[in-house]
């Protein structure tokens, strides 16, 4: 079961960086229920082992892009992010450490696997992946675009995904960008 959580993982994770177009330095945020993945009620059931598959699945493909990975925290911990100190070097950090269940145990996973772990408040993420109806949009920029996975579920959660473009201004006159697209 592990091995499979890990690929689903993994699979989800490549897909998503490839369809928003994500590079070095930028930020994928992830959001994730292990209760959901395993079936149970978000937020009644968390499953570090199950955790730690989904994370190492999705850090290895970020890790080797060079791309930052943000872990979202569950509701007792305000959707705070566990972030890597080097992604947000000028944010204010808050002073709090996620446990399974107060901060989930994903975000709890991406605190002792990091590096340099930091705390923040919210994030402005390139693009981002809801485990099980976690509700990241709070952390992406501005202007969120879906994106159709073709890989939409990790056990038995459903898996949603989002990419970011800069915002249109200038109205109907305006002539626009086609790489920020």
């Amino acid at each position: 079961m592990y091995e499979e959580i890990k690929s689903q993982a993994k699979e989800v994770a490549v897909e998503i960086i490839e369809k928003a177009g994500l590079t070095e330095g930028q930020i994928l945020v992830v959001g994730c229920s292990s209760s959901e993945v395993c079936g149970d009620v978000i937020g009644t059931n968390s499953n570090l082992e199950v955790a730690k598959q989904l994370f190492a699945g999705i850090y290895e493909e970020t890790s080797k892009r060079g791309i930052y990975l943000a872990a979202q925290c569950c509701e007792h911990l305000n959707r705070a992010i566990v972030v890597e100190k080097a992604a947000v070097p000028f944010a204010e950090y808050v002073n709090v450490v996620p446990q399974p269940k107060a901060g989930g145990s994903f975000g709890t996973t991406a605190y002792k696997t990091f590096a340099q772990p930091v705390m923040v408040e919210e994030i402005k993420a390139d693009a981002g992946i809801d485990i099980g109806g976690t509700l990241i949009g709070m952390h992406l920029k501005k202007v969120a675009v879906p994106v159709k996975l073709t890989n939409h579920k990790i056990g038995e959660a459903n898996v949603l995904a989002a990419r970011t473009r800069a915002k249109f201004i200038g109205g109907e006159r305006a002539v626009y960008n086609e790489e920020l697209m």
